[in-house]
């Protein structure tokens, strides 16, 4: 039986998923949520880290390989080999932090740059931090607006409260 469960995994269609965004925007605490369906108070930077899940989507099972890239442009050389890689891109931000929103076209153009071979890029502009409604810098209309320029989908999560990360999910 096990040999069975473990050649059914290996024929399971598996996505690659870049999360991508500056420092401490919360790629970690929404990858850990989705996961685990924890949040993590601490910061602390990520290298690199890896996650692989099961899930159904309209009826189809397949695995999701979520690969949570580090945010210090210490790490940026190392982005192009994770972007060859990828399927599908999650351009985080805060709404906290408008520095971080304007990264995200710095970041989108270095993903179609690695990936100007391939047609469509699935990628999803995802507003991070919707708990933190006071201290907002980037306001909604210009998120959605950026994200509808480069025809695109644009979500607001919290990884704190877990609203919209199963959303994100979806539309990913």
């Amino acid at each position: 039986m096990a040999a069975n469960k473990n050649k059914n995994q290996s024929s399971m269609a598996l996505h690659k998923v870049i999360m991508v965004g500056s420092g401490g925007v919360g790629k970690s605490a929404l990858t850990l949520q989705f996961m685990y369906d924890e949040f993590v108070e601490d910061y602390e930077p990520t290298k690199a880290d890896s996650y692989r899940k099961k899930v159904v989507l309209d009826g189809d099972e397949f695995q999701i390989d979520i690969l949570d890239t580090a945010g210090q442009e210490d790490y940026a050389a190392i982005r192009d080999n994770y972007f060859r890689s990828g399927e599908g891109f999650l351009l985080v931000f805060s709404i906290t932090e408008y520095e971080s929103f304007t990264a995200t076209a710095e970041l989108r153009e270095q993903i179609l740059r690695v990936k100007a071979e391939e047609d469509k890029i699935p990628l999803l502009v995802v507003g991070n931090k919707s708990d933190l409604e006071e201290r907002r810098q980037v306001p909604v209309e210009e998120a959605r607006s950026k994200a509808e320029e480069w025809g695109v989908q644009y979500v607001e999560t919290s990884a704190k409260t877990r609203a919209n990360v199963d959303k994100v999910r979806q539309l990913a």
